[in-house]
């Protein structure tokens, strides 16, 4: 398969998988949802996904493990107090950025 049929290919799927998605919450579910244990599943979805996409990319995206977790550590602390998004993150990356300079003087 050339390489132009294969991105072909593979925008049709990405593009019926999203329709899918979309579509079908609407064909099967025609009336309110009443079940509690569902519409508490539903909720907490996204958070499940966000978290999912979020943590492998936090625990490797800097040089050291240790330094990843303190940045982590950091970030989870400060939302816990329910901190700003933007100090959040500053501080996590100030964490990370503070734990590596240590490992290279050491």
């Amino acid at each position: 398969m050339s390489e132009a049929m294969y991105l072909f290919a593979s925008v049709a799927v990405m593009a019926g998988v999203t329709y899918l998605v979309r579509m079908l919450p609407i064909a099967v579910f025609r009336k309110k949802i009443q079940n509690k244990f569902v519409l508490d599943f539903l909720y907490y979805v996204p958070y499940a996904v966000l978290a999912a996409m979020t943590i492998p990319a936090v625990f490797s995206s800097s040089n050291s493990l240790l330094s990843a977790a303190a940045g982590f550590l950091v970030a989870v602390i400060l939302s816990f107090f329910e901190r700003g998004l933007l100090l959040t993150a500053v501080c996590a990356c100030v964490g990370v950025f503070a734990v590596e300079l240590v490992q290279r003087l050491v």
